[in-house]
């Protein structure tokens, strides 16, 4: 039977998807986003364990419809996650390579964030279809307006500095909180919007302790305040316990320094992460994969899902919004 000349196009039948880097609330709504969209139409999904790793080792597990059921409302990531530093070499490469050859693997779903888009373009450059969803709690993927997690993040931020906020106002103290970003201030700077800090230190924005910390609380307290609020993005490389120390002999006001850590990353994703991820997660299977379109990155762009070349996407910059940060200073005194 003829098809009227156009080409057809012949659908993967079996395809990987893995979780890499640090996790981020919402990976697992992805994984179940890409499983699904891809069993319901016929192709074979492998889970790889551990990210690249996994992808080395041929650590697999089959996914079907209901293997991901309950999954969508869980933190963290059920694939587990992993750094790989043998992915990063050359023989390493070739190993994953031979491993998805060796199981039939078509394309691969790898959702992360930058350095496991480098991994994905490492693949795609030498014949492995791969597809990038960027979960990473930063938001600091450049091609993208938001990531999965991130929207996570910062409600487990606001709600950890809300009950620090309440023995800080109970002893009239300072609170120095350290949040993550490592070299990106989105955290940093939406968190401490949310709380009402009354500094706000991020790598984007060139800072002065005297003038943007001290000189600014000595400003408020004239104005009566007595309690205070210092975020601080771990990328600056401040020392937070050195300065609420600092804070305290300027300002006389005792001080505290907290560091999240960790508990950022955990919890239930929020109505949006899993909304997007789930969206995201479609869009790879269906718009890209299965018209065996690799070598892309799904992004979220003015609320919308597109998708942007990979080589593309990891040369773009992403620039802070410098106008937000002027806002903050101009509302929190």
């Amino acid at each position: 039977m003829s098809n009227g000349g156009k080409a057809m196009v012949i659908i993967m039948k079996t395809i990987a998807v893995l979780t890499s880097g640090g996790d981020a609330p919402g990976m697992n709504a992805a994984v179940r986003a890409v499983v699904r969209t891809a069993c319901v139409n016929d192709i074979k999904v492998l889970g790889v364990v551990r990210g690249y790793n996994g992808l080395i080792n041929g650590d697999f597990v089959e996914l079907d419809l209901r293997s991901v059921s309950d999954i969508i409302h869980r933190g963290g990531t059920k694939l587990y996650s992993a750094r790989s530093a043998e992915f990063a070499t050359e023989e390493g490469m070739r190993k994953a390579i031979r491993t998805c050859k060796e199981y039939g693997i078509e394309g691969v779903v790898v959702i992360g964030g930058d350095g496991s888009f480098r991994g994905a373009r490492d693949l795609s450059e030498r014949g492995i279809p791969c597809v990038g969803i960027p979960g990473t709690i930063d938001n600091d993927i450049a091609c993208c307006d938001y990531t999965i997690g991130y929207d996570t993040c910062l409600n487990t931020i606001m709600d950890c500095v809300d009950r620090v906020r309440d023995t800080t106002e109970s002893h009239d103290r300072c609170t120095v909180v350290e949040v993550m970003g490592r070299r990106a201030g989105y955290l940093a700077l939406n968190a401490g919007i949310a709380v009402g800090a009354t500094s706000i230190l991020i790598p984007e924005i060139d800072f002065d302790i005297q003038k943007d910390v001290i000189e600014r609380m000595q400003r408020t307290q004239r104005t009566d305040k007595k309690h205070f609020l210092v975020v601080v993005a771990e990328g600056v490389g401040v020392d937070v316990t050195e300065l609420a120390k600092e804070i305290q002999a300027q300002t006389g006001v005792e001080s505290r320094a907290c560091i999240l850590g960790h508990i950022q990353r955990g919890g239930s994703p929020t109505v949006q992460d899993r909304v997007m991820a789930t969206r995201m997660g479609h869009y790879a299977v269906k718009e890209l994969l299965m018209k065996n379109i690799g070598n892309r990155v799904v992004a979220a762009k003015k609320g919308d899902v597109v998708d942007y070349d990979i080589f593309e996407a990891l040369n773009m910059e992403k620039h802070i919004d410098e106008e937000l940060y002027q806002v903050a200073l101009d509302v929190s005194i």
